[in-house]
């Protein structure tokens, strides 16, 4: 195995001391300026890179930013939104030479105890934190560790905060997605920074859909209770329903791991139903092509007598037939805002808010009226 070279290598072939090499790697006084040019060059030509433990240990910045998922693991191998978000998150962090350590976890237990071994090891520089919770110690732990974070996912200010709606979500502003403001000073955080999505608006977009096609009965097949995100689509979902004039035994949600095999599951009970729905919206792209597998076995066409939307688009939706109607947004997108975000906090910019673009509803062949009779 080659020896990786070190500083005595760099001074030998630079014919200086290592205090030089030390002095002119670490951009202090004490050499000339062409010795400092000198030294770098070599050290290039030998390929040296700084050890990154010893840069943590003398306070220094590691050059690594931490990414733990505390999901099923089961679950992460047929969703795309995660591999399209580190894309976009890898995208920025390579630009800027900075490596991503990830870690997926069993809970949310784990999760926190991981932040405190990466802090104690001096690990990462910073972290991205994912799955925002109703009841979430995360952004405590971070704040007493002073561990600078982005948070990937929160609401807007006008969806509140995960305990009701308190606008309609149509009327929530778009914003740019390169849009970055201060944190509010009522809420300001000393390391925490945030990238928020907006829930309500996409679900406005999918019960106006609905609605506006004459669907009545309507289940939302949704992800992982205790999820923020979760939580505020389910509540969009009966407030745009109530603002229509539909009731819950009407449009209501059921609660899925994201899996392909529990959106079947799902599926198969409610069309079992003396009333079933006449629309289904399922929270992720696999598990509304599982719902649509699920019809055809069962004889029910779509979107004939069952429409189908997927809330996060994908070549899947695209080349299952009949194609998906699904909302579409960047989720690379979504993670190069998340990444760029820490990046300016790490350079020294206070903790800030990013928003991104609101998803838009791409209507295809999988939605369509309800039966006459329904």
């Amino acid at each position: 195995m080659a020896r990786r070279p070190t500083i005595k290598d760099i001074a030998r072939q630079a014919g200086v001391s290592e205090s030089a090499v030390s002095f002119a790697l670490n951009g202090r006084p004490g050499v000339s300026q062409d010795t400092r040019a000198r030294i770098r060059r070599v050290a290039e030509e030998l390929g040296w890179q700084p050890n990154s433990a010893a840069r943590a240990l003398s306070g220094e910045r590691s050059g690594v930013v931490g990414l733990v998922l505390a999901r099923p693991a089961h679950t992460l191998g047929v969703e795309s939104f995660f591999l399209q978000l580190v894309s976009g998150i890898q995208e920025v962090l390579s630009a800027a030479r900075t490596a991503l350590l990830f870690q997926v976890v069993e809970d949310i237990d784990a999760e926190c105890a991981v932040y405190r071994r990466w802090w104690a090891e001096r690990r990462v520089d910073g972290v991205l934190v994912v799955d925002p919770r109703t009841s979430d110690p995360r952004p405590a732990l971070l704040e007493a560790l002073a561990l600078p974070a982005v948070t990937i996912g929160e609401a807007l200010p006008q969806e509140g905060g995960g305990e009701g709606v308190t606008e309609p979500a149509a009327a929530t502003p778009a914003v740019p997605s390169a849009a970055r403001s201060a944190v509010p000073s009522a809420v300001r955080s000393a390391v925490l920074s945030s990238v928020r999505a907006d829930d309500a608006g996409a679900m406005a977009q999918v019960l106006e859909h609905l609605h506006g096609l004459g669907h009545r009965r309507i289940v939302h097949v949704a992800g992982l209770p205790g999820l923020a995100h979760t939580v505020r689509r389910m509540e969009s979902l009966r407030t745009e329903a109530a603002r229509r004039g539909l009731g819950p035994d009407q449009v209501r949600s059921v609660l899925t791991d994201y899996s392909d095999a529990e959106g079947a599951a799902a599926t198969r009970r409610v069309l079992a139903e003396p009333e079933p729905p006449t629309a289904l919206v399922y929270d992720n792209d696999v598990m509304a092509v599982a719902g649509s597998a699920v019809a055809a076995e069962l004889g029910i066409p779509v979107p004939g007598t069952l429409s189908i939307v997927a809330w996060d688009d994908s070549a899947l939706c695209r080349v299952t037939h009949p194609r998906l109607t699904a909302l579409v947004r960047d989720t690379a997108g979504f993670g190069r805002l998340a990444a760029e975000e820490l990046l300016a906090v790490l350079s020294g910019d206070p903790p800030g808010v990013r928003i991104s673009e609101r998803p838009r509803l791409e209507p295809r062949e999988s939605t369509a009226p309800p039966p006459a009779h329904t």
